[in-house]
């Protein structure tokens, strides 16, 4: 008989132990409190925490707000055509070889709707200042030359540069002798054009 008390008693104290363990797992935060990446859903959503974008949100590919408007040949030739450029003296160049290229300058300038402003002239947009020089290397004459862009306040605005190979015109002048005395005046007026045309090309490609 005692001993069937203390089995009774033994049961009643693992039922009362079980009963704590349940109710310690149910007041675990974690048990009650729904996972930190889910949220209540209401009608109409799906439970998601961030709000989809509208089609006006400018972070949306595609949207007007990072496009650039290409600009339009009509438009190209406005610009060109409000444009008053001014040619500074040629820095480098012999005056042989400065002359074709500055009547070069004019013709092509002309041809692409550009005016010229003299070098008194108050009204000039913009300020083109040459910089030159020729090597030799056997019958071969390489020109490189370098354009700034000014503002009238003195404002360098843009850069162009490159080179330009002429076939030697005097080859007794190659080495040590005067390397522009090689320069065709061809190569001048190459250059004249290649300056002129990029230049309206970043006039017009600025504005878009």
């Amino acid at each position: 008989m005692r001993r069937s008390h203390v089995t009774t008693v033994s049961l009643l104290v693992a039922l009362a132990l079980a009963a704590c363990t349940n109710a310690k797992d149910v007041l675990e935060p974690s048990a009650i409190t729904p996972p930190a990446t889910s949220t209540p859903s209401t009608p109409g959503t799906q439970g998601s925490a961030v709000p989809a974008p509208s089609p006006a949100d400018p972070a949306i590919a595609g949207n007007p707000a990072t496009t650039t408007t290409p600009v339009s040949p009509s438009q190209s030739a406005a610009i060109l055509s409000k444009t008053r450029l001014q040619i500074a003296p040629i820095v480098g160049a012999s005056v042989e070889a400065a002359t074709p290229l500055t009547a070069e300058l004019q013709t092509r300038a002309r041809q692409r709707g550009i005016t010229l402003a003299g070098s008194t002239d108050q009204t000039a947009t913009h300020v083109l200042k040459g910089y030159f020089s020729a090597i030799s290397e056997g019958k071969d004459t390489t020109v490189i030359y370098v354009w700034d862009v000014y503002d009238p306040a003195g404002n360098r605005l843009h850069r162009i540069n490159g080179q330009q190979k002429s076939a030697s015109v005097n080859s007794g002048d190659s080495g040590g002798g005067d390397s522009w005395k090689g320069v065709s005046p061809a190569t001048m007026q190459a250059i004249a054009d290649q300056t002129i045309d990029q230049f309206a090309a970043w006039l017009g490609g600025k504005a878009g």
